[in-house]
């Protein structure tokens, strides 16, 4: 093959200034060995979940769905105002008074007592319809000092599965 055909085309020294009339480089620069067009299509064994038919379902969302931001309140005093608010509230109390989660004492008198706050989502379904209003008790963590508010941070939770395994195997000792 002659060398003339394996010369490469000249491009402009900067990006978009005209080519000039003479090559930035006074020498042409030769190709290597020309590479050989890939397929359009790969031609390898390998299988894929496409080759196959395989995909999963394209989500689509409703974009026509409204949602009023006042449905959420931001704070409980809102919140009281709504009485659907009111029983998510009342049923958050009386699932953390069965779960036994905290017990109610008198203040220390030496150490700073930690407050608490109450977040609410309403839980949409797939149409846009509310599923349920979820209220929460959570404490502001971020006022706790260690040795002070509290001493460790180690809270043990035992899954139904884990009980059944350990009591498994005590069963075949």
């Amino acid at each position: 093959m002659p060398l003339q055909n394996q010369i490469t085309p000249i491009t402009p020294c900067q990006p978009n200034i005209p080519a000039p009339k003479e090559p930035c480089n006074a020498s042409p620069q030769p190709n290597p060995s020309p590479q050989p067009i890939a397929p359009a299509h790969p031609t390898h064994p390998m299988t894929t979940r496409l080759k196959s038919g395989i995909s999963k379902p394209r989500k689509i969302f409703n974009l026509l769905t409204q949602t009023s931001p006042h449905d959420t309140p931001s704070s409980h005093t809102q919140a009281l105002k709504l009485p659907h608010w009111r029983n998510a509230m009342a049923a958050e109390i009386e699932a953390l008074r069965h779960q036994a989660t905290w017990s109610l004492i008198p203040p220390p008198p030496n150490k700073p007592v930690l407050g608490c706050k109450w977040t609410f989502k309403t839980k949409l379904l797939p149409t846009g319809q509310v599923d349920r209003h979820k209220a929460r008790l959570v404490a502001l963590g971020y006022n706790q000092q260690f040795g002070i508010n509290y001493t460790e941070t180690f809270s043990p939770v035992a899954k139904m599965p884990t009980i059944r395994l350990l009591l498994t195997i005590a069963l075949h000792r």
